[in-house]
């Protein structure tokens, strides 16, 4: 229950400030150029409002709604979300949309989705300035990696050391790996200290998505952090520190002790004796023991991921985290915007998901630098997916007024009616079918 309340609090204040940043865009422009705002909304209120209030001598009254789906400024003399258009039957005023040059409504409705994107590319900048970048460059992972059932299928093996991608090289895990390896015809690893190629299939991505596990994950070493006194290891001699690399002849890696232990408990074979191989100050030495009943030796391991693979840390000061920052926005952006393509196919379609899985990419303890960096990509999405030519998104009214520059007639305010209202069905059906496959994903 505390987690969810932590990643609920977390989705709500990174959504709330998404959403004012956003509003405050389209709110800006429009007092820029004289434009009436009646409302500006956090959430949406049909039927009534949590809080409103109006300032003294303002036109704009402020409130919050009590349905946490986005939020609205309402601009005089223009078709939205409000759907009044007894207003739009009225003689048309100086301080309405509708009477501004179309490249000033332009502006208007774009501004949100600049805003959007600029609020993400500022923080960012400020999560370098204060806690700098840190990754595992894949390429000098010691034991490389541990693949999914679909990799091995596709012919990658555990301990593959990812070196490139059709010539182009690897730098660091994440969603732009995946996306390099499933685009690529050909993909170079490491394999037994010589290099392999891996020919990648062209539904590697389709089955990848049906998976209910990472494509790959580090291998870590089993470094041992402690040793209990006159358990079966200390009285071999192993010391903290000593890596353990094979057991009974075969590599291992951490997950591989632990599992091949248990396997042999599970099974309960009678032979209790097994030979480690261990690298103690970088000299590699054989020894052998007996295990306790349990098959366990005394043992515990070293997780401080910082002790075990090679991280490069980079550290910003304040003037230079600004193109750092922007150079990570602009790759997040193209990252996401690649991997659109996916959602079209049936297995893409089923991985589309609504609050429940927005709010499950938060961490489940407080960390501000996660909360800030998941509030910067959330801002990317809301502003790509805000800009699609959609009708009732902002791209739908850009699209319309992007052919009223071109053409040099405005579409008649009944289209814009049925275009707004066909817009928000789909909209309205599209977050159906993402929060229903949360539900799906929660009971199955």
């Amino acid at each position: 229950m505390e987690t969810f309340l932590i990643r609920a609090l977390q989705l709500i204040m990174s959504l709330s400030l998404l959403v004012v940043i956003h509003e405050m865009g389209h709110f800006l422009f429009a007092r820029l150029f004289k434009t009436r705002v009646e409302k500006f909304c956090l959430f949406f209120d049909p039927w009534f409002t949590l809080f409103k209030f109006k300032p003294k001598n303002s036109e704009t009254e402020y409130g919050i709604g009590w349905l946490p789906l986005g939020g609205y400024v309402k601009i005089a003399g223009m078709i939205d979300e409000s759907m009044d258009t007894e207003q739009m039957k009225q003689p048309m005023q100086p301080w309405e949309f509708r009477a501004k040059p179309a490249w000033q409504r332009l502006l208007i409705m774009v501004g949100g989705v600049l805003f959007n994107f600029l609020l993400a590319l500022f923080i960012y900048s400020m999560i370098l300035f204060a806690w700098g970048d840190s990754y595992i460059p894949v390429q000098k992972a010691p034991l490389g990696m541990d693949f999914n059932e679909t990799m091995h299928q596709a012919g990658f093996r555990d301990g593959d050391v990812l070196i490139s991608a059709d010539g182009v090289p690897f730098e660091r895990m994440g969603s732009d790996l995946l996306t390099a390896i499933v685009d690529a015809r050909q993909v170079t690893v490491l394999r037994n200290g010589k290099e392999a190629s891996v020919y990648i299939p062209e539904n590697l991505m389709d089955r990848l998505l049906a998976d209910s596990t990472r494509f790959a994950d580090f291998r870590y070493p089993f470094v041992i952090d402690s040793v209990v006194a006159g358990r079966p290891a200390a009285l071999a001699g192993l010391q903290p520190g000593d890596s353990i690399t094979q057991l009974d002849g075969r590599n291992i890696a951490y997950f591989d002790f632990k599992e091949e232990m248990m396997n042999r408990q599970k099974d309960g074979q009678a032979s209790h004796d097994i030979r480690l191989t261990y690298v103690r100050n970088g000299v590699t030495d054989t020894l052998s023991l007996t295990t306790d009943s349990l098959y366990e030796i005394g043992i515990t391991a070293e997780m401080r991921t910082a002790r075990l693979l090679p991280v490069v840390q980079k550290e910003y000061s304040f003037f230079s985290s600004f193109p750092a920052g922007v150079a990570l926005g602009i790759n997040t952006l193209k990252g996401y915007v690649g991997q659109m393509k996916y959602l079209f196919s049936k297995e893409g379609a089923k991985q589309l998901g609504g609050f429940g899985t927005i709010g499950s990419i938060f961490p489940a303890t407080w960390d501000w630098h996660q909360f800030w960096y998941m509030t910067a990509f959330l801002s990317i999405i809301l502003a790509f997916m805000n800009i699609l030519p959609i009708p009732a998104l902002d791209g739908g009214h850009v699209l319309f007024l992007l052919y009223e520059i071109i053409a040099r007639r405005k579409p008649s305010d009944k289209f814009m009616e049925h275009a707004q209202m066909v817009g928000m069905f789909l909209l309205f059906a599209l977050l159906l079918w993402a929060n229903f496959n949360d539900v799906l994903r929660f009971l199955f």
